[in-house]
């Protein structure tokens, strides 16, 4: 299924801002009110569209992440990123862009389609909670951010990096881009 506009806006439940009112807006809207209501998330750590740069042959590109979490310190925690099929066939993707965020990787990731979620260790991919439940309160995020830290890349790991998101992403854009009628 692709994401499609639905000829409205909506709030964004973090900023106020209108955004355009799509098939996956909603549940992205959701998904902050989650964060926020039901897990204990204070609305100012998070961050809705958080963009990622990366280059490709010396060709910048940008991916967003639907929300950003930051740690009370002001370090990033986790990326949260929604999704439109099964959890687990995004996790690879989400361990590039999550990597490759500056200036430091995301030590977290949850990848979710607001039914099923998996949060995971960025650093070796390993799959630290199912569930909606996975998403976890901010204290516990922290000490597993701070357990689960990942250096810097090196350039050549970035490189590596960047050009798995960049493959992923260049499906997305032939994909749902460039072979879907508009609206």
């Amino acid at each position: 299924m692709h994401e499609t506009s639905l000829n409205g806006t909506v709030a964004d439940y973090l900023t106020g801002e209108a955004r355009e009112r799509t098939t996956y807006e909603d549940l992205r809207q959701a998904l902050a009110k989650f964060l926020v209501e039901d897990r204990g998330y204070c609305a100012s750590l998070l961050q809705p569209r958080h963009t990622v740069a990366y280059s490709v042959d010396n060709t910048p590109y940008e991916r967003q992440a639907d929300i950003a979490v930051f740690c009370s310190s002001g370090l990033l925690g986790m990326l949260v990123v929604f999704c439109s099929g099964q959890v687990h066939t995004y996790m690879r993707e989400v361990m590039s862009l999550s990597r490759l965020a500056l200036p430091y990787p995301s030590p977290l990731a949850v990848v979710t389609d607001m039914r099923a979620a998996e949060l995971f260790a960025v650093k070796d991919g390993s799959i630290l909670a199912e569930g909606l439940s996975a998403l976890p309160p901010p204290e516990t995020m922290e000490v597993l951010a701070n357990l689960h830290a990942h250096p810097p890349l090196r350039a050549g790991q970035r490189d590596k990096e960047s050009r798995i998101l960049h493959a992923y992403s260049g499906f997305l854009k032939s994909c749902c881009i460039e072979n879907c009628p508009p609206g």
